[in-house]
């Protein structure tokens, strides 16, 4: 679309009800008291702060700092602000292709806050257990409430009117929620099938997953959940938040995707080992080192994530010592027996349960973390004794967070090979090893036929390396 100077647009000439068939009549209470109005503006709020300012959806949401709009909410009406998000992240190459088919024109280049009212909109219309008619009257609210937007409000309403009608019509395409950037970088790195298919198992709400001390068989009865491969104990769905849940208060599991529990198991027997976890906060995996009985040294160089990681083992009542530092410049009075590297990354593994980081993310992002990985990686080498062990991974399935690292550090550091994971190690995981010995998992793995609910895991790699000496 080319943008217009501003004094050449015809806003008299923007698609009114009519000229979408439908009536003019417009039911809509322009008080911003109106129930559930408030909801709806603040996710059209944070759908902006997302799109627009690039910002992690998971600060927003953040009950102590996140938006100030947000939390005033009260807590149902968090809940739906939210689902709102979530689909219309999830969702947004569909939302915006059936939105565009219903314009006879392109909507003004300026009016990114009309675009965000109408995307909440047909979220709720199209994804949540929410009236159509809640749904578009209070879009229509929304708009009404703008100065910028109120004289779109027809368009609102005969839009989303006509969404609801035509919603079961409307055949979704997985590949066109892909943000563009990942899908090019997808492509190249895994073909048109696969990328399809990961594209697909973003449009599914995730499980969720823990990781328990022991019984996971007893604790999948207990709390009404079934065993992966590996231990995980798998849920598809909860009536009540997980601190609630049984086994929450007294430390007997933690919540883990089944894909990040596996990097810790690649060390083996750790009983009595010195091992260093560079980026450990918020803890899963030091609390998996911690519970194999390794001596786990944690570092991490943000130190509210450094109270978190300590809250998470004070809980699980497990213990290790903590260090706030930065990796490279950490100095131990002696090397580690083992190195744990869960980098950060672009997280592009976890787009099912973080949607916005196709938007919050980019392909320049992507190339300056794997410079940051490639300093940790060198800190970990640089940490381990003669014949340690490191394990680098993270939440990336763009392999130049992962196999391309990885192949890179090891031809330039020839006092390093790689120990290649044996099928046996992971027994009931197999597909998730390369050819070469790596762990390589995708959102769309595990598959789950008779319930889609309780498929997939995050994207994850992990390679396991020696030093030789």
């Amino acid at each position: 679309m080319v943008a217009r100077p501003r004094s050449q647009q015809e806003p008299e000439r923007w698609p009114e009800p009519g000229a979408l068939g439908l009536s003019h009549s417009v039911k809509a209470a322009p008080a911003p008291e109106r129930a559930g109005l408030a909801s709806r503006l603040v996710a059209a709020k944070l759908l902006s702060a997302v799109v627009d300012a690039r910002t992690s959806l998971d600060g927003l949401l953040d009950p102590k700092g996140g938006h100030p709009g947000y939390r005033a909410l009260e807590g149902r009406d968090q809940a739906l602000v939210r689902a709102i998000l979530l689909s219309a992240l999830r969702h947004r190459g569909t939302i915006e292709r059936l939105i565009t088919e219903r314009l006879e024109r392109p909507l003004p280049e300026g009016a990114r806050g009309l675009v965000h009212c109408l995307h909440v909109g047909a979220a709720q219309v199209l994804y949540l257990d929410v009236p159509d008619s809640a749904a578009v009257d209070l879009a229509v609210a929304a708009a009404e409430s703008d100065p910028r937007n109120r004289r779109f409000k027809g368009l609102v309403n005969a839009l989303l009117r006509r969404l609801a009608r035509e919603k079961a019509d409307a055949r979704p395409n997985p590949g066109e929620n892909l943000a563009p950037w990942l899908r090019a970088r997808l492509l190249a790195a895994y073909g048109e099938a696969v990328t399809d298919a990961i594209a697909a198992a973003h449009l599914t709400p995730p499980p969720i997953d823990l990781t328990v001390k022991s019984d996971p068989e007893g604790w999948a009865r207990q709390l009404g959940g079934h065993v992966l491969p590996g231990g995980t104990v798998r849920l598809a769905s909860l009536e009540m938040a997980v601190s609630a849940l049984p086994g929450f208060g007294e430390g007997q599991w933690l919540v883990q995707d089944a894909a990040a529990a596996l990097p810790a198991r690649l060390f083996g027997d750790v009983r009595g080992c010195r091992v260093a976890d560079l980026c450990a906060a918020p803890g899963g995996k030091t609390a998996q080192l911690a519970q194999a009985g390794a001596l786990v040294t944690a570092l991490d160089q943000n130190a509210n994530r450094m109270k978190r990681l300590q809250e998470n083992l004070a809980r699980l009542k497990l213990s290790a010592q903590t260090v706030l530092s930065d990796a490279a410049a950490f100095q131990p009075d002696e090397l580690f027996d083992a190195v744990l590297v869960d980098a950060p990354c672009s997280s592009t593994g976890t787009i099912r349960r973080h949607p916005d980081v196709s938007f919050t993310k980019d392909a320049a992002e992507v190339d300056k973390l794997a410079v940051v990985q490639r300093r940790l990686l060198d800190a970990a080498a640089r940490l381990v004794r003669p014949g340690g062990r490191i394990v680098f991974s993270n939440c990336s399935i763009d392999p130049t967070e992962g196999e391309a690292m990885v192949e890179a550090f090891l031809r330039e550091r020839p006092d390093f090979r790689l120990d290649p994971v044996e099928r046996h190690e992971l027994p009931g995981l197999e597909w998730a090893i390369d050819a070469q010995g790596r762990l390589r998992t995708l959102p769309s793995m595990l598959p789950n036929p008779e319930d889609p609910r309780l498929s997939g895991l995050d994207g994850f790699f992990a390679a396991r390396l020696v030093r030789q000496g």
